[in-house]
């Protein structure tokens, strides 16, 4: 089977064919439904999913019940796949953003050809150092860049994965995937939409000004996507 007649994830395209082959006959496709969760922290997960389109989110929940996003993953990711490695234990809550579909196998069949084939187990170890990346810079992002920065940031990545500029996403959503209130998103999308940069209507945004966006974004999103872009060769 050739690269580009195999799933649409980027992780499967850059597989050899022989080490493609080990992971065939375990893979099913099934489509992920908005809201579904993949994964909650601390049970044990049957799937690995590698995603053809839409996003998943990787969020962690604090006792008083407000969460916030880690990491998005989409066709350039795994899902499940650290765990499977390890316990098998999901370490985070996964829950789908942007319905798409996806290629699954059971841990098992996952552990199966991690153990067979060595190319197939370095690629997977080199996603979980992108997925800490990920978290680390979404950590720092977080922490000290003001909140039109971190949008932005966000809204960049959201566009990546899933090859739209209009995206279903509600202002509650959207202050929970930053870690923010609800009244910071609001008075940031206004200003963007002031300036001609997306245009925002009740559950939806839709950009307009990519560049713009660029600009307003801060450095975060550039340096996970070179540093994606270095481990395996490829980014959204």
């Amino acid at each position: 089977m050739t690269a580009s007649a195999r799933p649409p994830n980027q992780l499967l395209q850059l597989l050899d064919a022989a080490d493609f082959d080990l992971l065939r006959p375990h893979l099913a496709t099934v489509e992920m439904v908005r809201k579904s969760v993949l994964g909650e922290a601390g049970a044990a997960l049957r799937y690995v999913h590698f995603p053809h389109g839409g996003s998943v989110s990787i969020t962690v929940g604090l006792s008083e019940g407000q969460m916030i996003e880690v990491a998005m993953l989409g066709r350039d990711s795994a899902v499940g796949s650290g765990a499977a490695l390890a316990d098998g234990i999901a370490p985070s809550d996964v829950v789908v953003l942007f319905p798409g579909a996806a290629s699954v196998l059971e841990i098992s069949a996952f552990r199966a050809v991690a153990a067979a084939s060595t190319p197939f187990r370095k690629l997977m170890i080199r996603h979980e150092q992108i997925l800490l990346a990920h978290a680390q810079q979404s950590l720092l992002c977080n922490t000290i860049h003001p909140v039109e920065a971190r949008l932005a940031r966000w809204l960049l990545r959201a566009r990546d994965l899933s090859d739209s500029g209009i995206l279903p996403l509600t202002q509650e959503a959207l202050a929970q995937m930053i870690g923010v209130r609800r009244n910071a998103i609001s008075l940031v999308a206004h200003e963007l939409q002031r300036t001609g940069i997306i245009h925002y209507s009740r559950g939806h945004i839709e950009i307009l000004d990519l560049r713009a966006l660029q600009t307003t974004a801060c450095a975060c999103y550039a340096a996970v996507k070179a540093y994606h872009l270095r481990l395996v060769g490829t980014a959204p």
